[in-house]
Protein backbone atom coordinates (compact mmCIF):
# COMPACT_ATOMS: atom_id res chain seq x y z
CA UNK A 1 0.00 0.00 0.00
CA UNK A 2 1.20 3.63 -0.84
CA UNK A 3 3.18 2.29 -3.93
CA UNK A 4 3.06 4.68 -6.50
CA UNK A 5 4.58 3.22 -10.13
CA UNK A 6 5.88 5.84 -12.53
CA UNK A 7 6.68 5.09 -16.22
CA UNK A 8 9.26 6.53 -17.92
CA UNK A 9 8.13 7.57 -21.45
CA UNK A 10 10.87 5.59 -23.89
CA UNK A 11 11.12 6.60 -27.44
CA UNK A 12 11.30 4.03 -29.80
CA UNK A 13 14.80 2.55 -31.34
CA UNK A 14 15.65 2.32 -34.50
CA UNK A 15 18.81 0.10 -36.29
CA UNK A 16 20.96 2.06 -38.74
CA UNK A 17 24.86 2.08 -39.63
CA UNK A 18 27.01 3.22 -37.39
CA UNK A 19 28.37 6.59 -39.57
CA UNK A 20 31.95 5.57 -38.94
CA UNK A 21 32.13 1.90 -40.14
CA UNK A 22 29.41 1.76 -41.78
CA UNK A 23 28.26 -1.40 -40.12
CA UNK A 24 25.04 -2.19 -37.96
CA UNK A 25 25.00 -2.42 -33.91
CA UNK A 26 26.28 -5.98 -33.31
CA UNK A 27 24.04 -6.35 -30.30
CA UNK A 28 19.99 -5.81 -29.51
CA UNK A 29 19.08 -2.29 -28.20
CA UNK A 30 18.22 -4.23 -24.74
CA UNK A 31 22.10 -5.14 -24.36
CA UNK A 32 23.95 -1.98 -25.82
CA UNK A 33 25.78 0.21 -23.02
CA UNK A 34 24.92 -1.05 -19.82
CA UNK A 35 26.68 1.22 -17.87
CA UNK A 36 25.14 3.98 -19.07
CA UNK A 37 21.80 2.19 -18.67
CA UNK A 38 22.46 1.02 -15.37
CA UNK A 39 22.89 4.45 -13.69
CA UNK A 40 20.08 6.15 -15.81
CA UNK A 41 17.25 3.32 -14.82
CA UNK A 42 18.75 3.73 -11.18
CA UNK A 43 18.63 7.60 -11.09
CA UNK A 44 14.78 7.53 -12.77
CA UNK A 45 13.54 5.17 -10.00
CA UNK A 46 15.35 6.93 -6.93
CA UNK A 47 14.75 10.92 -8.49
CA UNK A 48 12.63 10.43 -11.65
CA UNK A 49 13.10 11.23 -14.90
CA UNK A 50 13.05 14.70 -14.79
CA UNK A 51 15.87 15.07 -12.43
CA UNK A 52 17.48 12.60 -14.87
CA UNK A 53 18.68 14.48 -17.93
CA UNK A 54 22.05 13.79 -17.38
CA UNK A 55 21.93 10.76 -17.39
CA UNK A 56 19.49 9.70 -19.48
CA UNK A 57 21.59 12.13 -22.32
CA UNK A 58 24.78 9.93 -21.87
CA UNK A 59 22.68 6.92 -22.34
CA UNK A 60 21.35 8.03 -25.52
CA UNK A 61 24.23 9.70 -27.06
CA UNK A 62 26.20 5.93 -26.41
CA UNK A 63 23.32 4.04 -27.85
CA UNK A 64 23.82 6.68 -31.23
CA UNK A 65 27.73 5.74 -30.99
CA UNK A 66 26.74 2.09 -30.71
CA UNK A 67 24.85 2.74 -34.35
CA UNK A 68 21.50 3.14 -33.28
CA UNK A 69 18.95 5.93 -34.28
CA UNK A 70 17.47 7.39 -31.09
Amino acid sequence: MGNTVQTATIDPVKVVENKETGEKPKCKACCACPETKKARDECVLKFGEENCSELIEKHKQCMRDMGFKI
